[in-house]
């Protein structure tokens, strides 16, 4: 059985500006100097154009060359980069364990009424799908 790839590990500031393209996602892809307008900081255009052209290079963004002004879009979605640095947090740091992860964020300081509201409809969709799961015939999981 073969694996895909992993896919590549933004920085932090690479992530900064994917969040920016995943944002505008449905206009389309963005010039040099859209990103920049959507940052809140003071970095400058050649800075933006080079870390784009670094991602470009590690396939975290595709390139539209057509016109004068080259336009950047993600080229992964970002339910995938999440996972991906979500997988690797829960491994790095928690050894594999899903409850530990949980507990960490349960343990901070920042979660109010709605979120645990949310945290527990999760857990129940999450439950209900798994059961689900494990009421359909071997054939049926397998596919």
């Amino acid at each position: 059985m073969t694996t895909s790839p992993e896919p590549p590990r933004p920085t932090e500031t690479e992530l900064r500006l994917l969040k920016v393209l995943w944002q505008h996602e449905p206009s389309g892809p963005l010039s040099v100097r859209d990103v920049l307008g959507h940052l809140d900081s003071d970095v400058g255009y050649t800075t933006v154009l080079k870390i784009l052209q670094i991602m470009f290079a590690k396939g975290l963004v595709v390139r539209d060359e057509s016109e004068r002004s080259h336009r950047y879009a993600a080229a992964l979605p970002r339910i995938a980069v999440e996972g991906g640095l979500l997988g690797d947090l829960l491994q790095r740091l928690f050894d594999g364990s899903a409850t530990q992860l949980v507990q960490a964020a349960l343990d901070t300081e920042h979660i109010d009424a709605d979120e645990l509201a949310d945290i527990e409809r999760l857990i129940r969709n999450a439950r209900r799908r798994s059961q689900n799961k494990d009421t359909r015939s071997p054939k049926e999981n397998d596919q």
